[in-house]
This record gives structure tokens, sequence and C-alpha cells, in this order.
């Protein structure tokens, strides 16, 4: 419907200019003397270009776009360059060049630079060049490029769309940690230990199958070769160090900070030689399983990238459901910007079954934790649970503080 009616807007517009050539020239016929002759030849370049315009295949435009690499960290900049090329030279007074994205970036407050008024004369091939500074989170689509041009009067103006998409992604910031495992000596209290978590590789109690992140040294070759298929050594762990991370996806203006202390953790974590697993509930339930190596922290930090603070269900209720963390011989943490009762509730109820739990509640760099948020953590304190303050800005002492308490 809205092609049929572009159609017919153009149509109209081309009769019109012809109406008004004929008008001009009618008037100079009837008048005469050089005022009305001098009227009808002003005129007559400019229609005669309309004329030219409408006909002028915008189609036969194709267009090129690159930028540099296609995976960012929140904040650094993306610079594209944008190449036009046609195939004849016909002369184009301007042209209007927009870029169309994805909404994340349509919002930025950078759309106003995919944007620009070019003058492309008779040049056949043009170069657009535009940067777009403080990338948000998330991963982006250029989706296509818009074009539009006209004549000087405005009665013929001709647009065209080239769908040309490219995707990038936009990891999340982090600051670099240094992780230090939490260990419960029961009447002590929680410490910070510094050693790199090592496993013990003096005893082999089984085998299992091969996972990413596995020492080749840890390869059984016999019963790989009976199996016809990877199988390593399973070793006797005393403690584990393991770590599971759930984060709390429900709305909140400080979830970039939830996500961005996160993926500074998860990569603390795995450089200390420690293992990670990871749950979030946003708009789907998405779970990885315990693992260490970049390509852990590689498929988590894509996750983080996309990942959206649309979750309709509270953490209590999300750690309530998930009985399989009971049966996990590993560290819990909670990273989360709104703490409860009800969270405090179920946490304690974990605790008191696996052990070490931390709760990590997001501030904004200057925020002051409010009354409420000191009474829940004492009465966590009193269930054996950490609650640790997290300032945006100021990870990095997070563990340093835990380390001198």
């Amino acid at each position: 419907m809205k092609q049929s009616f572009n159609i017919l807007k153009g149509v109209w517009k081309l009769l019109f200019l012809f109406l008004l050539i004929l008008i001009t020239f009618s008037y100079a016929m009837f008048q005469g003397g050089f005022v009305s002759w001098f009227l009808f030849y002003s005129f007559l370049p400019f229609g005669i270009y309309a004329i030219f315009l409408f006909f002028y295949p915008l189609n036969q435009m194709e267009a090129e776009r690159s930028f540099q690499k296609n995976e960012f960290n929140a904040g650094e900049s993306l610079k594209v360059t944008i190449i036009l090329k046609r195939k004849s030279a016909f002369p184009l007074l301007y042209l209007v060049v927009e870029e169309c994205s994805s909404e994340e970036l349509v919002f930025s407050m950078q759309r106003i630079k995919a944007k620009r008024l070019l003058f492309p004369g008779f040049r056949k091939e043009i170069t657009w060049d535009y940067q777009i500074d403080d990338l948000p989170r998330g991963e982006h689509f250029l989706r296509a490029i818009r074009m539009k041009t006209g004549d000087s009067l405005g009665l013929i103006e001709k647009e065209k769309q080239i769908h040309l998409e490219d995707k990038f992604i936009v990891y999340p910031v982090y600051e670099e940690l240094i992780y230090r495992p939490m260990e419960n000596h029961f009447d002590k209290g929680m410490a910070a230990s510094k050693e790199r978590v090592q496993r013990d590789t003096s005893v082999a109690i089984g085998i299992r199958e091969y996972q990413p992140g596995d020492r080749f040294s840890w390869i059984n070759w016999k019963a790989t070769a009976k199996r016809n298929e990877m199988m390593t050594k399973e070793f006797e762990q005393r403690k584990s160090h393991d770590v599971y991370i759930m984060m709390d996806c429900t709305p909140d203006s400080r979830f970039e900070a939830v996500v961005s202390f996160t993926a500074s953790i998860i990569r603390a974590i795995l450089l200390k030689g420690a293992q990670v697993g990871f749950l979030s509930v946003a708009s789907e339930r998405v779970a990885f399983p315990v693992r260490s190596g970049e390509s852990q922290q590689q498929q988590l930090f894509y996750h983080l990238a996309k990942v959206r603070d649309n979750s309709l269900v509270p953490i209590d209720r999300v750690l309530e459901a998930e009985n399989f963390l009971v049966q996990q011989n590993v560290n819990l943490m909670l990273i989360t910007a709104q703490i409860t009762k009800a969270l405090i509730d179920k946490v304690g109820f974990f605790a008191t079954r696996k052990g070490t739990v931390t709760i990590f509640l997001l501030k904004n760099e200057q925020e002051l934790p409010s009354p409420d948020d000191l009474a829940l953590k004492a009465e966590a304190k009193a269930r054996g649970l950490r609650v640790v303050f997290v300032h945006d800005g100021n990870f990095a002492s997070v563990f340093s503080e835990v380390a001198s308490r």
C-alpha cells in the first residue's frame, strides 16, 4: 500500500512539473517581453534537471560498510567507513545518508553522528566516515543504509534503502581483580586464601570424559584407546575451590554495575585457576556448567554482553527453584543490587547444607548503604552468610577488604 502511494505521489509530482513548464512557456508566448522569457529560461534548467532526476536509477547505487573489528568493550569507540558507488556520473546536488541500526544504538546519544548531508556532484564513488563513542554493552546490528536525494526546488525526491547487515558485539567493561577464595574456618569465620587453586593430581580415583580446560597430562590414553573417545583421569579433590555465580536480572538502575562486576569476578576466578559456573534468569533461564579455561570466559562474556534486566521473578524465587545447587560441591556467590529478607532466608537454608555463600550487593559510586541494608547484613552474618557491599568503580577493593578482615 505504501509503495503504491509513493509511486502515485511521484507520478503526480512529475505531472505537476510538466504543468509548471507548460505554464511558464505559455506565459512567455502570450505575454512576450524580456521578463516573461527570462522567467521561462530561468526555470527551464531546474525543470529539465528534475525530469532527468525522476528517471535516474537510484537503485543502481551500491554500498560497502567496514570497520576494524567486531568485538569491543563497553565505552570504546567504533569508527565506520561507508563507500557508496554508482555507475553513472549524473550530478546529484545533495545526498542525505543515514545508518539504520538496532534499537540500542538508535537511542544512543551518538545517533546524530550516523546521519550526514553529502554533496556528491559528478563523483561515482563517495566515502563517508562516522564514529560512535561510548559504545553501550550488547549485540548490535547495522541493518541498512538509507539514502535520499532531490532537486533544488524540492519538486522531485528519491529515496533508496540498501539492506546491508553487519554485527558487532560489545562486551561488558571489567576491572582487574585479584581473586582470593573464601574459606570457611567455622569458629574463626571466613578468610581469604591467596594461594593459587591447584588440584591434587597425586591420586587418580577414576576416569571421566574429556572436558574443555582439562590438561594434556590428565589424559588416560589406555582408556581413550578402549572407548575410542577422549578420557581424562579423575583426581581426588580434598577441598572444592569451584565457584557458582548467580546474577540477579530483575530491573534495577544499577544493573550495568551488576554485569560489570560479574564479568570482573569471573575473569579473576578463572585467572586464579579455579572453575566457575554461572546462572541467570532474565527473559529466559541460561545456565553454564562449572568449567575453567579461556573458552568458558568467552562464553560467559558473550552471554553477559547480551543479558538484560527483564526478569519477572526475584532472585530468591530463582534460588528456590534451583534444587541442583544443593548437590554442587561449590562455593556460591550471588550478585545483586537488591537484598531482601526473603533472599536471606533462602540463602541461609542453602548455607546450612553446603557452607560458603557470599552475597555481593552492588551500589553506585557514592551511594551509602541504607539502614535496611545494614540490618539485613547483620542478620545474614548471624546466619553464617557474608554480605559484601560493592561500589561501582571500586571493584578492586572488594577482596583486599576481605583479606584485611
